[in-house]
């Protein structure tokens, strides 16, 4: 069915004849209930307050300073108190705005999920359940509001004209703050009864015409019946969410995030629900839908962000990305973790019970070799400290074997040795090993072609020139990481690899370094310095930490993940249950075929869940048969899904001159702020990128100018699209990136064609 974007007006709509005087009477209903809800609400803020002042009164200890074991478990009792209280009142803060959403209408007899949390309210004949962001009930534990997430909130989400599950009327109330400014309702039956009033043109049609803000919001009052399935599905497992753009893939994932955890919270709590998206911008956009949805305990990372101590944004060029997220780059970093380290001495001369040892580079390789066949790197130290004893007996075998054994294991002149032959390695620094081409070359052979080699190499370099990594670089240093195993400190002070040893001549002081908002170390020429003022010490600040497991982990933007993506995030799911969202019509990594891989070595053995999304929600219908088209002749196969909506409006196609191109931006850009009230996205190939943003005032805040891969997750009210060629030819996935850049708009899209 195709429904007009015009707003209805229900005292004039022949198929809704009430009058304005019977909507302001109905809100007047809704507003008495929602009133009270706010009254209890109030209530169970003052009660967690109390609660919380009771517990910061408990576990004092005495003056004397005598604790007590009683005392020691006051302070345990006052701790969970207080956390506990605080946690429940800042839940019930934050759920203020649109608390109360929703109202089902039932006709008093079973329906499905029908379990305890809303009893009759109104009398045997006319149920009625209010529904919400959080349950809340009043002085005599009768609910007010049932949870969203509740067995008996179903009905809200499942019930439609063909399957109404013993639900008359479905009413969304628009709240702004504790006022209700708005109802919109459906009817689940062919006529309603007398005495029930049916305002508006539907809740869904009314939401999608909204315009768009700069962070997605929630859809918890609008989900359809196959969404809550997907959203409902049982925890274990790996659970699919496929469909073309627009469908709402992403905050039905996120919905669900928020339904596992209230279905079973101490498993999802504690062992923690990770969600991964496509860059920084994606994860900003979508930070307050969980919280929005009573959530605040899930963790968010784009993936420039999925191991702890490294953050960045910067991508890659395509070769590039391409090079580094292939399955072939582990014979590279094998050969990396397990080479010598660059400048460290290259044979070992001591004096050992009178006897002259020298072990010369052939003799160390082979140790190393040897130990690295069993042991992670940093954690062999004992076992390559052995194997050298070994070899050093083996070359010179006199003397009593015990003796000799322990005056070498002691002996001060191979611990300094070993100090520098064999000391703890972080993986970003021998990933900065590629930044030597000669080196590079040796390790890429039977793996890159030469110029490839060039290519990673320049790469590297790029990496210290900037003191940035790229994205694709963090799933290399997490795969060099598990080779290498984790740093030991010894309690030293350290800056990345840096090991600061306590010496007595040491003269530096701590002092604060603005550029990284760090504590670093300052020293005369007479003491250790280790300052990180050089681009490539920035790329070492701070320490890497082990992964993360989770219990549940939930990727979007699926099929842009590389191989190596996978594994890396593989190691933070190796007990999880999997979310998974993706549309390969919309693909930016190129071998389809070796991602696949990887990901079913990620998921493993675990039982597969798919459900597909075929409604388009966020593009005009004009919009989403333009860029349709489009793909359509590169990828007859893409999933097309149906929209919904219509404007009437076509896109605006335009030929311009590269010289034409920035005005013709700005004209467009003025045009648009007139047609439409939400946020405009001006999306370009990177050789424009510099002339349009010169070009466009952005100051109102409603305009960007964003790249196509930064947009991969986003929506806008209207767009802009330059040159669909060039973004073609410069994207790593083509025609399928230019797809992604056509399907942001949800009202108004003008495209500027360059002439050839």
């Amino acid at each position: 069915m195709t429904v007009s974007e015009k707003p209805i007006d229900p005292s004039t709509h022949p198929g809704n004849p009430v009058t304005p005087d019977d909507v302001a009477a109905q809100i007047a209903i809704e507003q008495a209930h929602v009133d009270k809800v706010y009254t209890e609400l109030g209530k169970a803020s003052e009660r967690a307050s109390l609660i919380e002042a009771e517990g910061l009164a408990r576990g004092r200890i005495s003056r004397t300073g005598d604790v007590r074991d009683e005392e020691i478990t006051g302070l345990f009792e006052r701790d969970a108190l207080v956390f506990n209280a605080n946690r429940r009142r800042a839940t019930l803060e934050m759920q203020y705005e649109g608390l109360v959403f929703g109202r089902l209408d039932l006709d008093g007899g079973p329906t499905e999920d029908d379990t305890s949390d809303g009893g009759p309210i109104n009398g045997a004949d006319r149920e009625v359940r209010y529904v919400g962001r959080l349950g809340v009930r009043d002085d005599d534990y009768e609910p007010l509001v049932i949870d969203w997430r509740a067995p008996a909130a179903a009905p809200f989400y499942r019930s439609t004209p063909v399957e109404p599950l013993g639900v008359l009327r479905r009413r969304v109330l628009r709240c702004k703050g504790s006022a209700v400014v708005g109802i919109e309702d459906d009817l689940m039956v062919p006529e309603a009864p007398d005495d029930l009033v049916v305002v508006g043109d539907g809740a869904l049609m009314a939401a999608l015409t909204r315009t768009r803000g700069a962070r997605m919001r929630d859809i918890v009052a609008t989900i359809q019946r196959h969404q809550d399935e997907a959203i409902r599905a049982p925890a274990r497992g790996v659970t699919e969410i496929t469909g073309g753009p627009g469908t709402g893939k992403t905050v039905v994932a996120l919905h669900r995030a928020a339904y596992l955890l209230y279905s079973d919270r101490r498993r999802f709590e504690s062992g923690g629900i990770l969600v991964v998206g496509p860059s920084a911008a994606y994860t900003a956009y979508i930070e307050r839908v969980l919280p929005s949805l009573g959530e605040d305990s899930v963790t968010l990372r784009s993936l420039g962000d999925v191991v702890e101590g490294i953050t960045t944004a910067r991508l890659d060029p395509p070769a590039v990305a391409a090079m580094k997220g292939s399955l072939k780059i582990r014979r590279m970093l094998s050969r990396l973790a397990r080479d010598v380290i660059p400048e460290t001495p290259t044979e070992l001369r001591v004096f050992v019970a009178g006897r002259a040892i020298r072990l010369d580079s052939s003799v160390l390789d082979r140790v190393r070799l040897q130990v690295l066949r069993t042991h992670q790197r940093n954690l062999g130290l004992q076992a390559a400290t052995q194997a050298l004893a070994d070899a050093a007996w083996a070359d010179n075998p006199e003397g009593e074997h015990s003796v000799f054994m322990e005056k070498f294991l002691d002996h001060m002149d191979v611990e300094a040795f070993l100090l520098q032959w064999w000391r703890p390695l972080d993986a970003r620094e021998v990933l900065l090993w590629l930044a030597d081409p000669v080196r590079t070359q040796r390790y890429a052979t039977g793996v890159l072609s030469p110029a490839e080699a060039t290519l990673l190499s320049d790469s590297v370099r790029t990496s210290i020139d900037t003191g940035t990594w790229s994205v694709a670089d963090v799933a290399l240093i997490d795969d060099l990481a598990t080779r290498l195993g984790p740093m030991r400190s010894n309690d030293k002070e350290e800056r990345g690899f840096y090991e600061v040893e306590e010496v007595d001549d040491f003269t530096g002081q701590r002092v604060f370094d603005p550029s990284t908002g760090r504590a670093v170390w300052e020293s005369t020429p007479t003491g250790y310095q280790v300052t990180p003022h050089t681009m490539r010490e920035r790329l070492m600040n701070g320490r890497l930490e082990a992964p993360d497991e989770y219990a549940h982990v939930l990727i979007d933007e699926a099929q842009d993940i590389s191989p190596i993506q996978w594994r890396m995030l593989g190691r933070r799911g190796r007990w999880s249950s999997w979310t998974v969202v993706g549309d390969a019509a919309q693909a930016s990594w190129p071998d389809a075929e070796e991602a696949l891989q990887a990901r079913e070595q990620a998921f493993g053995s675990q039982v597969r869940s798919l459900f597909h999304m075929d409604t388009n929600y966020r593009n005009a219908r004009e919009i989403f048969d333009y860029a349709a088209d489009v793909i359509r002749a590169e990828v007859p196969d893409a999933d097309f899904p149906l929209a919904v909506r219509e404007t009437g409006i076509s896109p605006i196609v335009r030929s311009v001159t590269s010289e034409e191109i920035p005005a013709a931006v700005a004209e467009a850009v003025d045009a648009l702020l007139g047609d439409v009230a939400g946020s405009i996205a001006v999306i370009s190939p990177a050789r424009w990128i510099a002339s349009i943003r010169s070009a466009v005032d952005v100051s109102s805040g409603r305009v960007n100018v964003v790249d196509p891969m930064s947009t991969k997750g986003l929506e806008y009210d209207a767009t802009i699209i330059v040159d669909p060629a060039e973004i073609t030819a410069e994207s790593p996935g083509g025609v399928r990136v230019l797809y992604v850049a056509l399907t942001r708009a949800a009202h108004r899209m003008t495209v500027l064609e360059r002439e050839r």
